[in-house]
Formats: structure tokens, sequence, C-alpha cells
């Protein structure tokens, strides 16, 4: 028997000698991919769900519950009080031809899709010119090697300052960098979107998800107290503490488990995957070190519009704290980021001699939309089920259920705050919305935890730790199918189960580290934030 027979069954023996030293985490998670890769692609998928609400709607409907903001006398969008919530049967007249008439508006206002595409138009430029290329690898070479996993992670936690953006930058560029130093990119993949997603809130500058969060919190906190305001900023202080224990966690799960777990990195045949290099050219740096000014030069006019009092990006003045409103900036960070990655691009490739025309620079917008055509069939089934969910109110309906149902269990104190943080991460399973969950979560828990001795904002962190760390693992995440079609740049057959199981060790992860940091903070008595107490007098 020559070698070359004797080498299959010896790997083989090495494939199952290999399996049998897999712990038992690691089995579980080659099951959850077994499991989770048997579902149907996220297509077929979606579609498949479109239809079960639609026959849960026709099931359940008529299904009543009383609406959590009945007692604080909320009106709905007709100026109405709000009395109760029923589910809706989509499969009526009225229900079809709203199935119908609203299919295209429903995909073209998807949220993700528009922000997706936008700014994927200047990432495409800075890409084909070779610019993300060169400052990965720049970026590689000056960062210690210790410490790039932890940037990552911890980088996926500011990005939210730009709202979703991170999903659509960080995630993808996680991938490249891992790649760039030999290693296995659904790694940096996993480590990117564990940061983004799993350490949602968690962040060391404000961001447009403080003030909205609030702004349910204290209606509801009025139901017992007219007279009690929250501030936005009531909870920065525990959430930019958790930046830096999220980030050590997220780095020792990507190093101890998932990178393990990938093992070596083999391209396979028919994938289009540059080799990476390290090289940096004199007239690559040359041109990088422009494209950095031109970004300073942009980032200074976007300054200026916010800054001086009468900025364009400014809005009014609050009079019930007389500062401005900078809602006018948040709703442009999206433009914003797409002009920065464009000039950025657009200047490193005249310079380098990648952009000779005009027409090199739509040739490099069309293929990067090229790559995002998955995503867009993915985003319209995405959208139709989403839209179909949130009409038949089966998810609100669900919630309001299962919030009454532990509060009939009849928890107190401590336990009764981790239990609302494990409803609330249940909750998000099935409610992508962090304002919507919220809107049904608050009025009923807000007062209830009053009237224990806690205080809305300790409320309202309780509820923002358990709206994180579930992210990562539900399909119905908006971006879930986008950072699905990332990994398949790599790996062609990755599914839904290969990203839970590689995320399902993250969400562990943050949830051992963020649940009892909140507990400790506590019985600690910290103060949460700005005008955060924990306690309620």
């Amino acid at each position: 028997m020559t070698k070359e027979n004797e080498s299959p069954e010896k790997e083989t023996n090495d494939q199952t000698a290999e399996k049998k030293k897999r712990g038992l985490f690691q089995r579980i998670m080659d099951k959850v991919e077994i499991v989770g890769n048997k579902l149907p692609q996220p297509v077929t998928l979606f579609a498949i769900l479109m239809g079960v609400v639609l026959l849960l709607s026709w099931v359940f409907g008529g299904v009543t519950v009383d609406h959590p903001g009945k007692a604080a006398g909320l009106l709905d969008a007709d100026g109405n009080p709000v009395d109760t919530i029923s589910v809706v049967n989509l499969l009526t007249k009225d229900g079809i031809q709203l199935v119908f008439t609203k299919m295209v508006s429903t995909f073209a206002e998807f949220p993700p899709l528009g922000l997706v595409l936008v700014v994927m138009l200047g990432i495409g430029v800075a890409e084909h010119t070779g610019m993300i290329a060169v400052a990965l690898r720049v970026f590689v070479s000056k960062v210690p090697k210790y410490l790039i996993t932890f940037s990552i992670v911890v980088a996926g936690m500011v990005s939210s300052v730009a709202a979703d953006a991170g999903y659509v930058v960080l995630i993808p560029m996680g991938g490249a960098i891992f790649l760039g130093m030999g290693r296995h990119p659904l790694a940096g993949i996993a480590a990117a979107f564990a940061g983004v997603s799993g350490g949602f809130g968690a962040n060391f500058l404000p961001t447009g998800l403080d003030p909205m969060i609030a702004g349910f919190t204290e209606p509801a906190a009025q139901i017992l107290d007219p007279e009690y305001t929250v501030n936005p900023l009531s909870n920065y202080y525990l959430m930019a503490a958790s930046v830096p224990f999220v980030g050590i966690a997220g780095t020792w799960v990507t190093e101890k488990i998932v990178v393990p777990r990938l093992g070596s990195y083999r391209p396979e045949k028919g994938l289009d995957i540059e080799t990476p290099t390290n090289e940096v050219t004199r007239q690559e740096k040359k041109a990088l070190k422009w494209s950095l000014i031109a970004v300073v030069a942009v980032l200074i006019l976007v300054a200026i519009t916010i800054v001086p009092e009468n900025g364009l990006l400014r809005g009014e003045i609050d009079p019930n704290t007389g500062s401005p409103s900078f809602a006018p900036f948040y709703n442009s960070l999206v433009p914003i980021m797409f002009i920065v990655f464009f000039v950025a691009g657009l200047v490193f490739g005249i310079i380098s001699k990648t952009i000779k025309n005009d027409k090199d620079v739509s040739d490099m917008t069309a293929k990067s939309m090229a790559t995002m055509g998955l995503y867009i069939v993915i985003a319209f089934v995405a959208a139709q089920f989403v839209a179909y969910f949130n009409w038949s109110n089966l998810g609100s309906v669900l919630a309001v259920k299962g919030s009454n149902g532990l509060n009939a269990i009849g928890f107190t104190g401590t336990p009764l705050l981790v239990a609302f943080i494990l409803v609330a991460s249940f909750v998000n399973l099935i409610m992508g919305s962090a304002s919507a969950k919220w809107a049904l979560l608050a009025p009923i828990f807000v007062p209830m935890l009053m009237l224990m001795g806690y205080s809305p904002e300790t409320t309202q962190a309780a509820y923002r730790i358990g709206d994180s760390y579930s992210n990562i693992l539900t399909p119905l995440l908006p971006y879930f199918p986008l950072v699905i079609v990332f990994a398949q740049k790599y790996v062609k057959n990755v599914g839904i189960g290969t990203l839970i199981s590689m995320m399902l060790p993250y969400a562990i992860a943050f949830m051992i580290v963020r649940i009892p940091m909140f507990i400790a903070w506590i019985y600690l008595n910290i103060p949460l934030g700005i005008e955060g107490p924990i306690f309620y007098p």
C-alpha cells in the first residue's frame, strides 16, 4: 500500500481523535451548528416565517390584553386613549389588502436596507481603490497583536454612536483584519459582531439610544410620580464602565473558544480572496496620508455644523432642559459616513493611481452594489416578515403576557431584576426594536419596581442589559442576514447554525459579566449615571 493510499485513512483517524479531544461545550456548539444549518437558507426561512405569522394571526386573531400604557393615559396615533392590544388577523379581506398594497413600500422603507446600501456606496470606493486594505495593513503593523482582538470588540461597542453603521463597516473589517494576520476571518467577524451587537448599549460615549430609552422611562415613572424626570445620561456610568469588562470577555471567547474551534483558514475554490500581505509601498503610504488629511477636513466641516449655536445640524433648544437637540446630526450619521468613506477612497485612489477617471469611480460603486445582491433579496423577505409581525400585534401580545406572568410569580428585589433581564433578553429574540420593546415593558416594570424601592433608572439599566447579549443569537435581527453574507465571502456554506454556534459563547460570557456587575453596582449603591440613583425614595 502506498503512502498516498494510506493518507486518507490517517486523516480520518486524526479527525476522529481531534473530535474526541473537544470539550463538552465545543461538542454542544457543534450540535448547535449542525441543527442550525439544517434550517432553510435565510431567504427561504423568512418566507416560511411570513406564512407562519399569517397563520398564527388567523389562529389567535382577537386575543386581547390590556395595553401597558392604559393606566398612564397614553394616546394612540389618532389621539384616542389606549385601552387594549389585540392580535390582528391578517387573513381577512382588510389584512390581505394591507399585505399587497404595502409590499413595495415595506421593502423600500425597511430601515437596514437604505443604511446598508448608502454606506456601501462609500465603502465601495474606499475598498476598490485599496485604501481599506492598506489602512488595515498599517493598523495590524502598529497595534500589538495581543490588543487587536480587544480593539475590535471595543470598537464594535463604541460604533453604536454611529447608530447601526457598525454592522456595515466594522464587521467586514474584523474579517479582513484577521485574514491579514493569517488567522481565520470568521473569528474576526465574530469578534466584531459580538462588540457591535452583543455589547449593545455599553459605550464610552453618549449615543442616540440614551435619550430614546429615557423618553419611554419617564412617562412610565410618572404613572406613580407625575413630577418624576429621567436624565438621558442616567445610565452612563454603568454603561461606560461595562466597556472594558465586555471587551475582555469578548477577547477571551475569541481567543480561547472561537479561534481554536475554527482552526486554520484555507480559502475554498471559487472564492475571490486576495492573498493578504503586510507590505505597504511608499506611494500607498503617501496616498493613505492624504486620505487621512481629507477625512480630518471632512470631520472639521461636520464639527462646524454642530458646534456653533446656529450650526446647520443642530436642532432647536429643548424648553424643558435648555439644551440643544442634536437629532438632525444623529439622523445624518449615515450620509456623513458615506461622505467620509467616499472622499477618503477618492483621494487615495487619485494619488495611488487606482482611479484614473470618473468611470473608475462609478465602476467601483457598481461592484460594491453587485456584492449586495443576496442581501437585497434577503432584505425583501425579512422586511415583509417584520411588517407582518408588527401588523398582527403577535409580538406585543406575547411580550405583555410574558411580563404579566413574571409579575404573577411574585419575585421581589434583586431576583426580580435578574428575572426581568432574562425576560428582556427573551423578548429581544422575537422583537428587534429596542424602543418598541421598552415601550411595552416600561409601563409594567418601572412602576412595579418603584413600589419595591428601585428607581426607574435602575429598571431601565436592567432592560438595557437584557436587550444586548441575546441580539447575536436571533435570526430575526435585521442585520443577522448581512453578517451571514459577510461570512460567506470567506466560507461559502456558512449558515444560520454556523453563526449562532459561533456567537453563543459570546452571549453566555456577556451575560455572566454584565448581570453580576449590575448586581454588584446595586449592592454598592453606586450612581448609575448623571442623576441616576439606584433606589427610589
